[in-house]
């Protein structure tokens, strides 16, 4: 919380990423706060705590993964679009995560973009919005 959304808001950012961090998207300090304000405003990334905020920000919930994943390998499949557009269907990622986006609560405005063999959601797509993670 080193910077508020009318700090982020003057900087008027091209674009946003969401990276990485301890915990979960409700204990994030203003992650949620910046989906909800500039979804829509700006192009937003979210990277792994960052994924598992669009998904909650937009209505899901985030869960224990199936199996948690520290430092482990593990091939993905993508629907080859927007941040999979120009990467190979299947391809090995290394995974450092004990929660996933559950399937279930996805809500209608979020796609399924990325996903394990044993289908946990590894990526998502808003469907109008230009917010991916």
């Amino acid at each position: 919380d080193e910077i508020t959304l009318d700090e982020i808001a003057r900087l008027n950012p091209e674009r946003i990423c969401l990276s990485p961090g301890p915990s979960n998207p409700q204990h994030a300090g203003i992650t949620l706060d910046v989906l909800r304000e500039f979804a829509g405003k700006t192009s937003i990334l979210g990277v792994c705590l960052g994924h598992q905020a669009i998904g909650e920000a937009f209505g899901g919930r985030v869960v224990r993964a199936q199996t948690i994943m520290h430092g482990k390998v593990s091939t993905i499949e993508t629907d080859c679009k927007g941040v999979f557009a120009d990467l190979p269907k299947h391809f090995t990622v290394t995974r450092y995560h004990s929660l996933a986006i559950e399937r279930e609560s996805l809500p209608d405005c979020l796609e399924v973009s990325a996903w394990t063999e044993d289908g946990e959601i590894m990526g998502v797509r808003h469907k109008e919005l230009a917010v991916e993670g």
